[in-house]
This record gives C-alpha cells, structure tokens and sequence, in this order.
C-alpha cells in the first residue's frame, strides 16, 4: 500500500502515512461526526443510511458495520478517528484494542500492564524473522 514498502513489513503494524491519510478521509471525517450526540443518535438508529450518507468506500463501510477495526485501519482509518465509533457504542480503548490483538480484554490489560507487546519475535513480514 504505502510508497516507502519498508513500513508494510512491520508485524501487526500499520503506519498511518500520508497515503492512508488520504484514502481514509472520509471514514476519518464520518467518525468525527460523532462528537455530536445527534449524529451518534442519527447512526445508532440506522447504521448503514446514515453512513450511505458519506462518500466511503464499500469497504470502509462494511468495516464500520462489523466494528473491524483492523480491516477500518488497513483502509485508512486512523485509531484516534475510530475511537469515536467504539466510544458511541459504550465501548472503551481497552476493548476495542484488544479486540483488533485477538485477546481477551483480560489478557489485553495484562500484556500492557507488563510493559506492552514483547519485541523477541516475527521483526519482518518481508523476511519471515
């Protein structure tokens, strides 16, 4: 995706570039709008009319609806923008970061309360070490 492929090969790891800033735009300026309790009302009541009110891709859209947040990630949202999704949902951080990790929320805070994710491990996609 990105011009610079380095920062495709980071495990678990997707830099938010220019680029991706540009691809996920509209998905960024759709999750601004629920700042406004309205809007969240306004989407709470009908998801999917009130984001066919944005210029997303289908993709976009359908990552929003299942709450992927990897897959909102990989087609440019930006995890700050997306907060405002899982927040409106009653969500918090936490859950929704453990959610994209594949752990439980459990599991999530221990790992980060002993200092995060370990750097022994897959260092490069590319290179397979």
């Amino acid at each position: 995706m990105s011009q610079a492929p380095d920062l495709d090969d980071i495990p678990g790891t997707t830099v938010f570039t220019a680029e991706r800033s540009r691809l996920g735009y509209h998905l960024n300026q759709f999750c601004m709008s629920l700042m406004k309790p309205e809007n969240r009302t306004r989407f709470t009541a009908d998801e999917r009319a009130y984001l066919d009110e944005w210029p997303m891709t289908e993709a976009q859209k359908q990552a929003v609806l299942r709450r992927d947040y990897n897959a909102a990630i990989a087609e440019g949202g930006n995890i700050y923008f997306l907060a405002k999704i899982f927040l409106a949902d009653g969500s918090s951080f936490q859950e929704a970061a453990s959610s994209m990790t594949g752990m439980s929320q459990e599991e999530y805070a221990a790992m980060m309360l002993a200092g995060g994710r370990s750097p022994e491990g897959l260092r490069s996609i590319r290179e397979g070490r």
